[in-house]
């Protein structure tokens, strides 16, 4: 069994602009140093500095940030319409189309996206809530940057339950090209603990949603379980998965996540010490996380805060707490992805019915930056 020291990540809320927030000294188990997402071995861990940058604004309820190359577009999903919007290089913000059989209810709707590159053509994922499940589709990406359209859908995976809240909902291709998918529980924790239930789990599969000969258990999509509601997904630069996810009252969490382990929802929330379960290696209490979206940079991850209305930055390579960026400057944070050269992506997510809404939202974020000083 996995175990961590409790994070206790209390932050003060009147933190403004780029100013940090640091967390009670904590004592986490410190991971091994491991190289970092460049090719420094030496590099991060960083952090933002500088003024942010609106890159876009007017989003409605957006979920997923999808960026498709350093030069070309970045694709945004909104949840509530359905819709697939684009940045273009250029600036612009259009519609590219809106994903077939959407259908809005609480959390769910259009969640993540994710992209695979073929040698004839270039699909988009989509993670989505019908009226009668959560599933996965792809669709091919038509056209070039600046006048994408969707094509017809395909059914990568179905049958997902579905609820007002819990549908977890990001998709992500990890460094074994195998497509990863976060599943809520769907507001029924025993099925958490059901190894025969999609829910509650972290599933792999191929990127036409079959079953990798190498998953932990023969012929099943489950790669983890014991989730209630996971929605960020990222591999550090040793090619190990982590996961953030919400708790219920108490502890949210982030996990490094191993084949086969069981997480301990809902018998366990956060840090329970209990055998047979994975203790997080990071914990926070609910009203400072609510942790959507997950990046790493340069030996950090990035964890995009909706109710605590923060980014976190954590270097699991160092002996430093959780260090809190933004507090309340945005608002609620859903997603957060790499950007290019040397910044940090951040989609607000203040008019999804739980936010208050600042002038311009939502929007879309860059942030500068640059290594953490070592005095």
């Amino acid at each position: 069994m996995s175990r961590g020291m409790p994070l206790l990540a209390a932050a003060a809320a009147g933190c403004l602009a780029l100013t940090a927030c640091t967390a009670p000294s904590p004592s986490p188990t410190p991971l091994p140093p491991a190289p970092t997402a460049t090719s420094s071995a030496q590099a991060g861990p960083v952090q933002p500095v500088g003024e942010p940058r609106i890159l876009a604004q007017g989003l409605a309820a957006p979920w997923s940030i999808l960026r498709l190359g350093d030069s070309d577009s970045t694709l945004i999903s909104e949840r509530d319409s359905g819709t697939v919007r684009e940045l273009t290089a250029a600036g612009e913000l259009r519609e590219v189309g809106v994903v077939a059989g959407v259908v809005h209810q609480g959390e769910g709707g259009l969640l993540g996206l994710e992209m695979l590159r073929s040698s004839d053509r270039t699909w988009l994922y989509a993670y989505l809530t019908t009226a009668s499940d959560n599933r996965i589709e792809r669709m091919p990406l038509i056209g070039s940057p600046g006048a994408y359209s969707l094509g017809s859908p395909q059914t990568v995976l179905d049958g997902l339950a579905k609820a007002g809240n819990h549908d977890g909902g990001r998709i992500k291709f990890g460094p074994d090209s195998m497509l990863y998918a976060t599943v809520g529980d769907a507001g029924q924790p025993s099925r958490a603990q059901d190894p025969s239930s999609l829910n509650g789990k972290i599933l792999r599969m191929t990127a036409t949603g079959g079953v990798p000969a190498d998953n932990p258990t023969r012929g099943s999509l489950v790669y983890s379980m014991g989730h209630r509601n996971p929605q960020g997904l990222a591999w550090d630069a040793t090619g190990q998965l982590w996961a953030a996810e919400f708790g219920q009252n108490t502890w949210d969490e982030l996990n490094r996540i191993e084949p086969g382990a069981n997480y301990g929802w809902p018998i366990v929330e956060g840090i329970g010490g209990k055998s047979g379960f994975v203790d997080p290696l990071y914990q926070w209490p609910t009203s400072d996380a609510s942790p959507s979206g997950l990046a790493f940079v340069d030996g950090t991850f990035f964890l995009a805060a909706l109710r605590g209305e923060r980014l976190w930055a954590v270097s699991p390579a160092t002996s430093a707490p959780p260090v809190a960026f933004l507090g309340g400057t945005f608002g609620r944070l859903r997603d957060v992805v790499p950007g290019p050269n040397g910044t940090l992506w951040l989609l607000t997510n203040n008019t999804d019915g739980r936010g208050t809404p600042h002038q311009g939202d939502d929007k879309l974020i860059e942030l500068r930056l640059a290594p953490v000083s070592s005095g």
